[in-house]
């Protein structure tokens, strides 16, 4: 059975954050984007339930892949496997919580980009960073200061997804970049440990936004994982 995948970009990403994951998997399979809708993962999760196909993959990106563990919460009997890039699954701590807030006030005082750009750190990015840097300009334009705070809010309330990785019985692929400052190797370590089925695969050289920086590596990992065999439930 070849199953549709459905991918969900992180914070005030869109489609084009999966551009060459959409136009790979493609190929093999229904691939279908579905951007995060309302104001907690749990309302995001609902939505996107409510238009998914009765059995899919999951792949998220960050916020997205904190949206495709509430789906494996709501409905682990509907997901046949999910793969998580740079995704922090923990409740934020306060400290983090209260930087995103800074973060909320300077997009509503109309500095959008500069709250953006303070998500994803050009440090973190390496030499991929000029290339990427306009193209999350374009993203938070088009999607616009109030799919950004809502989102943000969300990040903010996320749930502590741990009992749900616990008992995730699915095959799943945990990705991190080696660079990425946001959400450090031993967090996906950790991700790895606790899934029963998981698969730890970090990228060297990257930080938080593997789809973007890694395209090739992350559409290649992409490919072997949803090509492998499905667990029985």
């Amino acid at each position: 059975m070849i199953e549709p995948v459905i991918l969900i970009p992180g914070l005030c990403c869109d489609a084009r954050v999966f551009e060459h994951q959409v136009l790979h998997l493609s190929q093999h399979r229904p691939v279908m984007l579905a951007q995060p809708k309302g104001v907690t993962v749990e309302e995001m999760s609902a939505n996107l339930l409510a238009m998914a196909p009765p059995k899919f993959a999951v792949v998220g990106q960050g916020l997205g892949g904190d949206v495709a563990l509430d789906l494996v919460r709501r409905a682990l009997d509907r997901v046949t496997r999910v793969a998580l890039l740079s995704t922090d699954p923990m409740a934020e701590a306060p400290a983090l919580a209260a930087a995103r807030e800074a973060r909320m006030v300077a997009a509503r005082a109309g500095r959008l980009f500069q709250a953006v750009a303070e998500e994803y750190p050009a440090a973190d990015m390496g030499p991929a960073g000029p290339m990427i840097q306009p193209l999350l300009r374009a993203m938070a334009e088009h999607l616009g200061e109030g799919v950004f705070l809502a989102q943000s809010k969300a990040m903010q309330r996320r749930p502590d997804q741990q009992k749900t990785m616990r008992r995730a019985m699915l095959p799943a692929l945990i990705m991190g970049g080696g660079r990425d400052s946001l959400v450090p190797q031993r967090r996906h370590d950790f991700v790895a440990q606790l899934m029963p089925f998981a698969t730890l695969q970090m990228f060297e050289g990257v930080g938080h936004l593997l789809s973007l920086e890694a395209p090739e590596a992350v559409t290649a990992a992409l490919e072997t994982f949803l090509r492998g065999p499905m667990l029985l439930r």
